[in-house]
């Protein structure tokens, strides 16, 4: 695992943004791409006030994965990362310390929201095969992607979202991206699986968005 940088995880104390300078903020489209990704995977969104924050948290097992998105989201960010020190989990007794950072809570994050977050609870757009990109899949993937190096398949952990959800995603995976994908079970909750016939396909496809450290992802070095 790569070392943590202290002067990564030190606290910034930065003034409150007034709402002028908020609303001076911006999501250039390939910011925006990867953030409906994130969506789909990990990424959390919250309204505490009028303007939505985004809350990026991995385990510390991918620390790497996590600074690259705090690279990229650094702007829009009022702390560095920092690692949690949680209680031990009620089922095994074990701890599981994560990292993570916030951003500020802005208007600029609205937009995209407001179409994964409803009464709080995140869905899937019904325009999700307008929103999805290559850069938005590979990001996916790096959050909840897995790789079976026995079969060669890549599986989705899309647990989290309704059966209808999921067999919309396989529609745009299918017909957008002209991957072979199916639906199947883990522990009663829909996963997508992606064909090992589609991996040179998605290999093809995703390559050059893929961060180096997610590549294991898509079945490359």
């Amino acid at each position: 695992m790569k070392n943590i940088n202290s002067s990564q995880l030190e606290v910034k104390l930065r003034r409150l943004l007034t709402k002028a300078e908020r609303a001076e903020f911006v999501l250039p489209q390939d910011l925006q791409s990867i953030l409906v990704g994130l969506y789909l995977g990990d990424l959390y969104g919250e309204k505490r006030n009028i303007n939505p924050r985004l809350k990026f948290e991995q385990g510390l097992n991918h620390n790497d994965y996590l600074l690259h998105l705090y690279k990229l989201f650094e702007k829009y960010c009022s702390a560095n990362p920092k690692i949690t020190n949680p209680a031990p989990d009620k089922r095994t007794g074990k701890t599981y310390n994560t990292i993570r950072f916030l951003t500020y809570s802005l208007p600029c994050f609205a937009p995209l929201y407001e179409l994964f977050y409803v009464n709080g609870t995140k869905v899937i757009p019904n325009n999700i095969g307008d929103l999805l990109t290559p850069l938005g899949l590979a990001y996916w993937i790096c959050d909840d992607g897995c790789f079976c190096q026995r079969s060669h398949a890549i599986f989705l952990s899309t647990n989290s979202f309704t059966l209808s959800e999921v067999n919309n995603l396989v529609n745009v995976l299918n017909n957008k991206f002209g991957l072979i994908c199916t639906i199947n079970s883990q522990n009663g909750k829909p996963r997508i699986r992606i064909s090992p016939k589609s991996l040179p396909v998605i290999q093809s496809l995703l390559e050059p968005a893929m961060p180096s450290m997610m590549r294991f992802k898509i079945g490359l070095s």
